[in-house]
Parts: structure tokens; C-alpha cells; sequence
């Protein structure tokens, strides 16, 4: 693993050299960021991550030849360790459900500041999720509107508590630890001890992960919703 004191490694693609140069002055004027290459298209885009071995790929959606969801396709067959950022113009639900499943790990627009994006690329380069631009509400609405075929979930919900499920249901309809303990009656403490253990269970390590888990998984698919009460 990367040592949080080191240089973030970047390798940014995109079919404008102008932009490309761009944010290669943001990045190594304003973080501390190295980009290490450059790419026009997606088939570059994986060249250049497999000979430079990036922390983190900014990948242009648009692309010729080979677009950002292409890249992603064939970066999932090949370990580099790479995390990648979708940064787009726009773009629609069903490919930020798409871009996730492929293992992408942030969603910026390009109208994002220069401090957003420096702040986004130290995020994913430490291992965190970052959707710019999408509530973890509107997320799993999204996910559950563009199912995506996955493989059977290797932890089944039996192994999970009610209570946990009651947790799982909430983080789905986007209620915070402090709303999820009101509605329990419990302490924010417990709520977290209670996240470490579905956590531990299903192998995430963030709210965002187990939202994907559990839609992909349809890990509460008979269990009646639990959610905190409307304010």
C-alpha cells in the first residue's frame, strides 16, 4: 500500500490535449500529485496505467477509439491497483451505476474547482469513494432503476442480525449513523459498532460499497424496509 506521505502517482486521459495540460497544472500546482502520463483514448488510457502503474486514473467518458467505460472493461481483467475517476461532462445514471460496477471509484464533473478535484484524487488515492455530484439516496435509486447482473452474493443474509438488516435498510435510504440511532433508540456508537460488523461480513469497507453490495446482492429482498422517520 501507498504511504499516505507520498506522492500520489496520476495518469490523466482525455481526448483534449488542452484540457489534459490543464489539469495536469491544477494537479501539480495545487496537491501533491505527480501525473506520470498522459492519454487521448481509452486503449491509451490502459497502456499507460499497465507501464506507469498509477495510485489513480482520471478517465474521460468521451473518448475515441475506446471510451472511459471501455478502459474500465479491460482494467478489471488486469491487476494494476489503479483507482480510477470518471471525470465527464455529464453523464447519466445508468453509466455512474455502470462505472461503478466496473470498479471505477470516483464520479467528478468537469465544472468541479480545482480544490474538489485535488481533494477528490487524495480521497481515491487513500481508498475512498467519492461521487461528486450523487446523493447515496439517489445512488441506490439508481442502482435499483439499472439492475446489473452480478455474481451470487458469497455472504448470505441469513448470516446477518435483524437489527444489522434494519441498519443495511437505512444506510440504503441515505439516513445518517446520529438519524439511524434516534430511530433505534440506541448510541451513534452502537450504530457504528453495528456497520463494522456488516461491514466485516460482507467485505466493504464504506457506506457506498455496502449500498452496492446489498442492491447488487438484493441482500434485503423480502425484508420490509426500515427507515429512519421523514423531518
Amino acid at each position: 500500500m501507498r504511504s499516505s506521505e507520498s506522492t500520489i502517482r496520476v495518469v490523466v486521459a482525455d481526448d483534449q490535449t488542452l484540457f489534459r495540460h490543464a489539469l495536469r497544472l491544477v494537479l501539480e500546482t495545487e496537491a501533491r500529485v505527480s501525473v506520470v502520463a498522459e492519454a487521448g483514448d481509452g486503449h491509451e488510457a490502459v497502456r499507460r496505467v499497465v507501464e506507469h502503474r498509477p495510485d489513480v486514473l482520471l478517465l474521460d467518458l468521451e473518448m475515441p477509439r475506446a471510451t472511459g467505460l471501455d478502459a474500465l472493461r479491460q482494467l478489471r481483467e488486469i491487476a494494476t491497483g489503479v483507482r480510477t475517476v470518471i471525470l465527464t461532462a455529464a453523464i447519466s445514471n445508468f453509466d455512474v451505476v455502470t462505472a461503478l460496477t466496473l470498479g471505477a471509484y470516483g464520479i467528478l464533473l468537469k465544472d468541479v474547482s480545482a480544490s474538489s478535484l485535488c481533494e477528490c484524487v487524495r480521497a481515491v488515492a487513500s481508498g475512498t469513494y467519492w461521487i461528486g455530484h450523487e446523493h447515496l439516496r439517489d445512488l441506490v435509486g439508481a442502482l435499483r432503476q439499472h439492475p446489473i447482473d452480478v455474481e451470487t452474493a458469497s455472504t448470505p443474509a441469513g448470516t446477518l442480525t435483524r437489527r444489522e438488516l434494519q441498519v443495511i435498510s437505512a444506510v440504503l435510504h441515505g439516513d445518517t449513523n446520529r438519524d439511524i440511532a434516534a430511530a433505534l433508540s440506541v448510541s451513534a456508537q452502537t450504530v457504528k459498532n453495528h456497520l463494522t460488523h456488516v461491514f466485516n461480513k460482507v467485505g466493504v469497507s464504506s457506506r457506498l460499497e455496502l449500498a452496492l453490495y446489498a442492491t447488487h446482492h438484493r441482500l434485503l429482498d423480502g425484508y420490509p424496509t426500515f427507515s429512519t422517520p421523514a423531518n
